[in-house]
């Protein structure tokens, strides 16, 4: 059905009064505001804001819900929840875990991804381990970390053609031989809990790294070697152009002057916001499960974030895209067009999909997001259909 999205200001390097029209599943032309034939059927926007629907590019679940969970159900659950929150596109992640529960999420991301009307929409996968340093494993399971394995690796990139990204330790033996295999496959390799050292992080890009997953966390920084100092993957991050990174922006997981130094110094063009959220996120506080039902680890939910349970390391986190937006222009001082763009459009590089979704213009799918000054979601449009209205 063709109709219209009347009086928007859309953020989009700029902010501008535009008409969008939809004509089925795809944006058919952007207009300046009152140029929309008036006989065309359609949404009064009120003057909010509208952009691409946001990009989450790492999560792990949500709404009581874990990607690990081994149920279609779990995956429908996540999803929905992410896109009341202005998400219409993620690429589910997965944690450390057994050979076996990782082809069995395979098997459930098929089974879900194409009847997912009511959810984000699922480009494909993020593989987070589980070929990770045990000395950054931060809340991965240290019992399931280990050095990649040539036949398993191979295995899993049989079964799972649909993985975009994949984080690991370059430092690990046969990493960069892993690296150079993702790259020749167009799967983005990116550098996580990873205590590499700068010099390692440098023949890691040479191999076909090109990303750093959630910066600061589970990343090595500036350490000393015979009186030495030498920097980590946090300094590389800043340093190398060909590094693309990622920032849980919950505000817990990053003070304001880290998420100020990562938008100043990295920019929106190079730097991409995550939720990295986990089940809990939609929950204030009480108990959660980190990872599987089955298999996950207790961890507390308070703060605005999840914990370990004794405290000293956070688990993941309970927020949704809508705070990260807006932590971003609260807490960083990025303009509203550079934090959403740092949730739309930069992801969607990260992983290969730019000349498919992350703006808004004719041709691509109508995937966006109307919202107030306070970036509190009022509806959310997936191929073209209102799914959710606040």
């Amino acid at each position: 059905m063709r109709h219209v999205i009347r009086d928007v200001l859309l953020v989009q390097g700029d902010i501008q009064p535009r008409d969008i029209i939809i004509d089925g599943d795809r944006i058919e032309a952007v207009l300046p505001h009152g140029t929309a034939d008036p006989a065309l059927p359609g949404v009064d926007g009120e003057g909010l804001y509208l952009s691409h629907g946001f990009i989450d590019i790492h999560l792990h679940g949500g709404g009581g819900a874990d990607f690990m969970d081994g149920t279609e159900e779990a995956w429908r659950t996540a999803a929905a929840l992410h896109l009341r929150h202005g998400t219409t596109c993620i690429t589910p992640t997965t944690l450390s875990a057994t050979r076996e529960e990782l082809l069995s999420a395979f098997d459930i991301f098929y089974r879900c991804r194409s009847d997912l009307k009511d959810g984000a929409r699922m480009l494909g996968l993020h593989l987070e381990g589980p070929y990770f340093s045990p000395a950054q494993a931060g809340a991965q399971d240290p019992s399931q970390l280990r050095d990649p394995d040539p036949q398993e690796c191979a295995e899993i990139l049989k079964r799972c053609p649909d993985i975009l990204r994949w984080s690991l330790a370059p430092e690990l033996p046969g990493a960069l031989d892993l690296g150079r295999e993702l790259k020749r496959r167009g799967i983005t390799a990116a550098i996580g809990h990873s205590d590499a050292t700068y010099s390692q992080v440098v023949s890691a890009v040479e191999a076909g790294y090109t990303h750093v997953t959630h910066l600061y966390s589970g990343c090595s920084t500036i350490t000393r070697q015979g009186g030495f100092r030498r920097g980590g993957v946090v300094e590389a991050a800043y340093v190398l152009p060909q590094l693309t990174s990622e920032i849980i922006a919950d505000g817990c997981h990053l003070p304001p002057e880290l998420l100020q130094m990562a938008y100043r110094f990295i920019g929106p063009k190079r730097l991409c916001l995550v939720t990295d959220a986990m089940r809990a996120a939609g929950q204030t506080q009480g108990e959660s499960i980190l990872g599987s039902l089955s298999q996950g680890q207790r961890v507390i939910i308070e703060d605005g974030v999840a914990k370990m349970p004794d405290r000293t390391a956070f688990a993941g986190s309970v927020c949704t895209a809508d705070r990260l937006v807006r932590n971003m222009v609260r807490l960083a001082g990025a303009t509203l067009p550079e934090a959403v763009e740092m949730m739309t459009q930069t992801p969607a590089r990260v992983i290969g999909r730019q000349d498919v979704t992350g703006t808004v213009a004719p041709g691509r799918k109508a995937d966006l997001v109307l919202f107030d000054a306070d970036i509190r979601i009022r509806r959310v449009w997936t191929d073209g259909v209102e799914r959710y209205e606040s």
